[in-house]
């Protein structure tokens, strides 16, 4: 197994840890004896299914810069139960008549919630509380209440609709949204109660599933192709190995261009030595100074 980032497809039931463990297996079988770094992404629910990335060796340095990329999504909403939860697995806590729901209304309930707000995430999510994850006190019983988090949502629109069953929901956020908070602030906004019964990650920034099965490998300037970079000369390693700043010019345009209107991450700019990755950089004061060297490139 060698360094870098993976596409994988994570199924519905299985944790999103089963998939790094996996890994962890593979790697040992590759590399008797020796630790391989290793971690996702970003987490999926067990009841969802999708894109999931792996980051193998120096490439898990590049997980805070992911968090930025836009995430694409299709989801299923259930109209007229609220789950603990937020998907079907929860336990209902309010249902609601959802006769009156039509198309428009749901189109007008969608807009307050574009662009930048406030989300309380679910319980049962992966969010630190006094130091544990809330699933875990949720999930022994106890009260949980998270502060809200600021959040984004780009773009969202309904794909189909069979009322008053259900909605079929595609969207486009940044990390940290939870779709399942959505749902569930969509059934309060129209007083009949939502949760989600599937979700299915589809994208993030140009990563697409590979499907059940597949796993794509990436390495060089298919990492984090929305950013500058810079191509390095050996006296530019060098400095930057002794923590000095090089020039930040010729700066060379990211290689994936950011939806229209998507907020500008506050990413790195890539330093590329012999066509790997091998720094991340940060501007300032004119120069480019070193943030993380990958060693042995990826």
């Amino acid at each position: 197994m060698t360094p870098g980032l993976y596409l994988t497809h994570k199924p519905v039931g299985a944790t999103s840890f089963a998939t790094v463990r996996t890994f962890q297996e593979e790697a040992q079988a590759t590399r008797p004896g020796r630790r391989t770094a290793l971690c996702h992404g970003g987490t999926l629910d067990p009841f969802a299914e999708g894109l999931l990335l792996m980051l193998v060796g120096p490439a898990t340095h590049l997980f805070e810069h992911l968090h930025a990329a836009p995430k694409v999504y299709e989801a299923r909403v259930e109209w007229g139960t609220e789950t603990d939860t937020g998907d079907l697995h929860g336990r209902p806590i309010h249902q609601g008549d959802a006769t009156a729901l039509t198309p428009e209304r749901l189109e007008a309930a969608l807009r307050p919630f574009l662009g930048w707000t406030e989300q309380i995430p679910p319980a049962t999510s992966a969010k630190k509380l006094g130091g544990e994850p809330a699933y875990r006190k949720a999930h022994r019983g106890e009260a949980v209440e998270l502060p809200p988090s600021r959040v984004y949502l780009h773009t969202a629109r309904w794909l189909s609709h069979n009322l008053p069953t259900a909605s079929v929901l595609e969207l486009t956020c940044r990390g940290g949204y939870y779709v399942r908070s959505l749902a569930r602030d969509l059934g309060r906004a129209l007083g009949c109660g939502a949760h989600l019964s599937t979700l299915k990650r589809t994208a993030i920034g140009p990563w697409k599933d590979p499907g059940p099965g597949a796993r794509i490998e990436l390495h060089g300037r298919d990492l984090l192709p929305w950013t500058h970079s810079r191509a390095l000369t050996d006296q530019d390693v060098g400095a930057l190995r002794q923590n000095q700043s090089i020039a930040a010019t010729p700066l060379q345009p990211p290689d994936w261009r950011l939806p229209p209107g998507y907020p500008e991450p506050p990413g790195p700019v890539r330093g590329f030595h012999q066509g790997k990755l091998t720094f991340l950089l940060t501007p300032g004061d004119g120069a480019l100074w070193p943030e993380t060297e990958l060693r042995g490139g990826v």
